[in-house]
């Protein structure tokens, strides 16, 4: 890190975490570690996959947390009729009164926000889906020949229902590998839910103050690529990614036998990056290993493919992750 401009900067980071997580705290109860990980996948540029059963306040969390950083908030719901055009936009002939002419015009789609809702995405088809990848790996739009390019910051935020998958069209490895993080929204506490209960069945509702201006939040993503890490980290994830490769002379028996595909070197990247929003986030200069092994789950889940043997043994993807961690310490 440059001095002195850079230990600033982390130092209003820090205090901008603490900021957004008591000024959020005002309508999302719980959900503390969520949030963090949403966090750190906005300053490391990257887009979360949110899986939950409804009704545990996910569109909510996401439009609050638009609301809290100042950015344009955009919605799209994922049907089995939607259109790449509905999410991109479309062109539609417009004629000039005056002269008689008439011309394209090209009227932006629901994409061109800042933080964008992609609620319920595998209800819709592979190549809806698509239209919105291309958008998250590119960050521009190309229609009729035209490329439009879209503003940043650009983070998405897809959600998916674990339970109903009737109709869904479920994403494909290669199109859930575009995702940073895969974060699972798990019911609250009992003392959470009775203060939602509390605090959403009377009349008054909370109003949100701006914690962090849109020029701040481009500054700390910058921040993020500067953060240095030891060697010996970048190490140790390259290694324990490469284990989950079956065909790795690093992988142990059981990833051999429970594993048809492992993670690929994006998983790598985002394990340090994520690592270097989490030490900085909390007011480290520099991560280490510990960070690393936080954001296992969550950046690998969506990215090892279990073969048949763990399915038929009740062997799960995050089971495997964590015996693989054990293996390591």
């Amino acid at each position: 890190m440059n001095e002195p401009k850079d230990i600033k900067l982390l130092k209003e980071l820090t205090a901008a975490r603490e900021r957004f997580l008591q000024e959020i705290g005002n309508v999302i109860i719980g959900q503390t570690n969520v949030l963090d990980h949403i966090l750190i996948a906005l300053f490391c540029k990257g887009h979360t996959l949110l899986v939950g059963v409804p009704g545990l306040a996910k569109t909510l969390m996401i439009k609050s947390m638009a609301e809290l950083l100042d950015l344009k908030f955009s919605r799209i719901q994922f049907t089995p009729d939607l259109m790449p055009s509905d999410i991109t936009g479309t062109e539609v002939i417009e004629e000039d009164h005056a002269t008689g002419k008439r011309d394209f015009r090209f009227f932006k789609g629901p994409i061109f926000g800042n933080i964008i809702l992609a609620d319920e995405i595998n209800r819709t088809p592979p190549k809806t889906q698509a239209a919105l990848l291309e958008a998250m790996q590119e960050h521009r739009v190309t229609a009729a020949g035209n490329t439009y390019t879209l503003e940043e910051p650009f983070f998405v935020l897809a959600t998916q229902n674990p339970i109903e998958q009737e109709g869904t069209y479920p994403l494909p490895e290669a199109q859930l590998d575009r995702f940073m993080f895969n974060l699972k929204i798990d019911y609250p506490t009992r003392e959470e839910e009775v203060a939602i209960v509390q605090s959403t069945t009377g009349k008054m509702s909370a109003s949100l103050k701006k914690v962090i201006s849109r020029k701040e939040l481009l500054d700390f993503q910058d921040l993020v690529r500067r953060v240095p890490v030891a060697a010996n980290v970048i190490e140790f994830t390259v290694d324990f990614v490469t284990a989950t490769r079956p065909n790795s002379d690093k992988a142990p028996d059981f990833i051999k036998e429970w594993i048809d595909w492992g993670a690929g070197p994006r998983a790598s990247q985002y394990l340090i990056l994520g690592a270097k929003a989490r030490a900085i986030l909390d007011g480290r200069p520099t991560p280490d290993i510990s960070d690393v092994k936080a954001l296992v789950l969550p950046v690998m889940r969506h990215r090892v493919l279990p073969n048949f043997n763990a399915e038929a043994e009740g062997v799960s993807v995050d089971d495997i992750l964590l015996k693989l961690l054990d293996n390591r310490n």
